[in-house]
């Protein structure tokens, strides 16, 4: 990346398969999931470095809101920056992390889904 450049913004939008350790927080006393520390997608492991900022989605039905996203956007441990969130709406045996944009060098390789 050259000196000025602003790093590359992708819409990645894929599942996250999330590994057994947990971030230290107190999540679940707000409601929240527990925000696992590492995430395996597309054969490589996202380690979280930090949290930078969560925030809620909602949904409406019939008048009615919903909680449906928790959001979180991450530092990880070699720099770039990952915004990923999890579905409470997600059927059984299907997905609930997700990783949706993923923030680094635009020299960085392209992963399936990404696009």
């Amino acid at each position: 990346m050259m000196p000025g450049e602003k790093p590359l913004t992708r819409f990645v939008s894929a599942p996250l398969v999330p590994g057994a350790e947990f971030v230290v927080s107190n999540a679940l006393s707000r409601g929240e999931p527990p925000l696992p520390a590492s995430f395996d997608w597309a054969g490589e492991t996202l380690r979280v470095g930090g949290v930078t900022r969560t925030w809620r989605s909602t949904t409406t039905d019939r008048g009615d809101a919903y909680l449906a996203r928790h959001w979180f956007e991450v530092r990880l441990d070699d720099g770039r920056t990952a915004v990923l969130y999890f579905d409470r709406h997600a059927r059984r045996g299907r997905p609930r992390w997700w990783l949706y944009t993923l923030v680094g060098s635009s020299d960085a390789p392209e992963k399936p889904g990404d696009g």
